[in-house]
């Protein structure tokens, strides 16, 4: 190996932190996202998550649909640099209807920020993203968020994190009271930067400038409880109120040093315990503080396994695997990118891999970064760095691993869902239906849904299935910006599908009153049933065949 290459591999490799951002809808997530991206000079000005035509609608919602209903429901990489340190932000729906592209996200990521409503908690979407990063064993962070507004107590969310979650938690900050009567935090940990301050919020409303609350970072050790109740209480709250905070302040730390976890480094690391932090991301509050020492305790680009073994990302054979397809970013242009991530080795524009399911060579010629629906060519990317990919032959698939190198290593496919809502689409204009065939294909190789044709009937009334329903919503409105496809949508009855394989398949079997058998993009054989109770009387009566959740490979 090159030296020279050795010691660059090394350096990107340490400066790298790239991560997803998963909460429940409404929890702040894009709010927290834009103010990050403001510390890192990404922009300076952060949008309004509010939907409505006469806002600047976020960054990272870049679609239509996003700006007008202010959800996110495509997962966005945003790359910038902060303190040196090269930051690949990946923000991911918090919709459960888009938990599927949220979950291929995360198959990306080396860590999660969890972010919580203070006076919500863990609610379920929270937990089942939850479950997802416990399954990779990927660090997780918490900010609880909102603090400034009416909240549980924080001893309350903590001990949620543990009963819900099944995760021991390291408060790395405290909150000083909450709602109309936040006063800030206490950076308890010392292993922090600026541990053992008190760092006061700023109650009027300056609290967006970021040199403001660095002249409120205030050092506890020596404060009486006399001076803590006159800060505390500032201009704000009267010193009974003040009084009142330091004594919980005071009474919560001294139980959290008995019943609370130390922070422990490989814990984090292992995905076992996580760093929770307090603050407001719509105040600006906390923030700031939180990246810096994120960037701090979050590992760098890891080791992930292949088909030839465990890879480094110091190895210098370049690979990567593609986690994201997304049709249409430049409605102009009808383009269409794949985004991978690069695990290993070095990459250059022009490179020229292999693509391992198809064993072809593949030339990357036309790689860019994006920040919302602006884009820059990429000369040179490292391990830990997401590359879109404009792939306009359509040859690249979610799951799909480019590398370079004898044996050159293929990655596992990404995790696929069974879907649970189903729908016919038919085509309003019948002159429209090359339009409609191609918005379908393009959009089922995002993953917005899983397309089956009928037996007999090729590509005429295709069978539609999605993980949620509002997906069927996105591609009726995506079929008609996109493509001019005006579409209808008829559900279907059916819950759950299975992919069928094994000796002396008949799809006629299948085809019952509370059955039927479609065929995948692939060919493959798909039965969809309307009940679990019609599933289980299939598997028993056809126990020489596999039901397959997901699509089988190859």
């Amino acid at each position: 190996m090159d030296p020279k290459l050795q010691t660059q591999l090394a350096e990107q490799v340490a400066r790298r932190r790239t991560f997803a951002i998963i909460s429940h809808p409404d929890a702040g997530k894009t709010t927290l996202t834009e103010k990050l991206l403001l510390y890192g000079g990404a922009i300076h000005l952060a949008g309004a998550v509010k939907g409505k035509k006469s806002q600047k609608s976020t960054t990272s919602d870049w679609m239509e649909l996003e700006k007008q209903r202010g959800i996110s429901i495509s997962s966005t990489v945003l790359q910038f640099e902060y303190q040196g340190t090269q930051i690949n932000l990946l923000d991911t729906p918090g919709h459960k209807d888009f938990s599927e592209d949220t979950y291929r996200t995360l198959m990306a990521a080396d860590a999660a920020v969890m972010l919580i409503d203070g006076a919500k908690g863990v609610e379920p979407q929270t937990r089942k993203l939850f479950e997802v990063c416990r399954l990779r064993d990927i660090p997780i962070f918490t900010f609880v968020n909102k603090m400034d507004r009416p909240s549980r107590e924080p001893l309350d969310l903590i001990d949620e994190l543990e009963k819900v979650l099944g995760i021991r938690s390291a408060p790395m900050t405290w909150p000083i009271g909450s709602g109309d009567r936040f006063r800030g935090v206490y950076a308890r940990d010392p292993s922090l930067e600026g541990g053992g301050e008190l760092h006061l919020f700023d109650t009027g409303g300056n609290a967006s400038v970021s040199k403001k609350l660095q002249a409120d970072r205030i050092p506890m050790a020596g404060k009486s409880d006399e001076e803590l109740a006159e800060l505390f209480s500032g201009e704000s709250l009267d010193v009974y109120d003040g009084k009142a905070l330091v004594e919980a302040l005071k009474a919560e730390l001294e139980l959290l040093e008995f019943a609370g976890d130390p922070y422990d480094h490989e814990r984090v690391l292992k995905g076992a315990l996580t760093p929770v932090f307090f603050g407001s991301a719509i105040s600006n509050f906390g923030v700031e503080w939180f990246l810096q020492n994120f960037i701090r305790i979050a590992p760098p680009p890891g080791p992930r396994e292949s088909s030839v073994g465990v890879i480094e990302p110091t190895d210098p054979r370049f690979s990567s695997f593609v986690f994201k397809i997304q049709a249409n970013m430049d409605p102009q242009h009808r383009d269409r990118v794949a985004f991978m991530r690069i695990c290993s080795g070095r990459f250059e524009r022009n490179l020229e891999a292999q693509h391992l399911r198809t064993g072809k060579p593949f030339k990357m010629a036309r790689p860019l970064n994006f920040f919302g629906q602006e884009r820059v060519i990429v000369e040179e990317a490292w391990p830990g760095d997401v590359v879109g990919m404009v792939d306009t032959t359509g040859s690249l698939r979610i799951g799909d691993t480019l590398a370079t190198g004898k044996p050159a290593p293929e990655y596992e496919g990404m995790p696929s869902f069974s879907p649970e809502h189903f729908a016919q689409v038919l085509i309003k204009d019948p002159m429209k239906r090359k339009q409609l065939q191609k918005g379908l294909e393009q959009l089922s190789e995002e993953g917005v849904v899983q397309v089956y044709r009928q037996r007999g009937l090729g590509d005429k009334d295709p069978i539609l299935g999605a993980v949620g329903a509002l997906q069927f919503e996105v591609l009726q409105f995506r079929l008609q910006a996109e493509y001019g496809a005006e579409s209808r949508i008829e559900r279907l009855p059916f819950t759950l599908a299975r992919w069928v394989r094994g000796p002396g398949f008949d799809a006629a079997a299948f085809e019952r009153e509370d059955s039927r058998c479609l065929e995948d993009r692939d060919g493959n054989p798909v039965v969809l049933f309307k009940t679990e109770w019609g599933f289980r009387y299939a598997r028993e009566n056809h126990k020489a065949l596999e039901f397959l959740t997901t699509a089988p490979r190859g």
